[in-house]
């Protein structure tokens, strides 16, 4: 069904609705206050290591160090009689690598965790793991498979990481498959040399704002037109556009 996608950036708040045959059926706000920095990977410095709470302070570069928690580090499991505790996994002035779960909230600072994702156009990448997922509104079961099967077709041999295969890939084709998963190489190879070559605390990557997630995670082959409030938002979008295949393509 063709759908038509409305766009409206203010300088305090983004607003984008789905429209189906002129009947809105999504609204997605994001004000510029409050977007968070939830998904934002960071080249961080543990700043205390706390073995009374299994937990450590780290610094990320913001005005409170953020939370990271044993049971949110990597590899580690709780449940084993075999898992280390904290002060054997990390030590003051140790730099590590951090995405952010949940935002700051009173004087708690963001909270951390070592396992990072990588959202795409129609996968979610998952770096250190190693199985396929399915978003579960993908329902049919025979659908579900051949997705997880069209992906296993085109990963590399040496693949080591894992991913959730989003609802926008139910109707995909091999090629764009093949760019998202290419996108997202190319990404974690940018974070990984980045956080090598720059000193902690450093922020190494954000996810898109609203205003450019709808090119990303609406637009679909059912996309009538979009309509944006201004020449001035408009060409922005463009620009982001060519620059997001280019990158693509490089």
């Amino acid at each position: 069904m063709n759908n038509e996608i409305l766009v409206n950036i203010t300088p305090q708040e983004t607003r984008v609705a789905i429209l189906e045959q002129g009947v809105s059926q999504e609204l997605h706000v994001e004000r510029t206050s409050g977007r968070g920095i939830v998904g934002n990977i960071y080249n961080g410095r543990v700043s205390r290591v706390l073995p009374g709470m299994q937990s450590a302070f780290v610094d990320i570069g913001l005005d409170r160090a953020a939370f990271l928690h044993v049971a949110d580090i990597w590899g580690s499991n709780q449940n084993s009689d075999t898992s280390k505790p904290i002060e054997k996994l990390l030590y003051e002035g140790n730099n590590i690598l951090v995405q952010v779960i949940k935002d700051a909230i009173g004087t708690k600072g963001a909270r951390l965790s070592t396992q990072i994702s990588l959202a795409g156009r129609l996968l979610v990448y998952l770096p250190q793991e190693s199985h396929i997922g399915i978003s579960q509104r993908i329902e049919n079961d025979g659908e579900r498979e051949l997705l997880r099967d069209k992906l296993q077709q085109i990963l590399p041999e040496d693949e080591k990481g894992g991913y959730i295969i989003r609802t926008m890939a139910e109707t995909a084709s091999e090629s764009d498959l093949r760019a998202d998963l290419e996108y997202l190489h190319k990404l974690w190879r940018d974070i990984q040399q980045n956080s090598v070559t720059n000193a902690a605390p450093l922020m190494l990557y954000q996810d898109l704002d609203l205003s450019h997630r709808v090119l990303r995670d609406f637009v679909t082959e059912d996309t009538l037109k979009i309509l944006v409030d201004s020449r001035e938002n408009f060409q922005r979008l463009m620009k982001f556009a060519q620059n997001y295949m280019t990158y693509i393509a490089d």
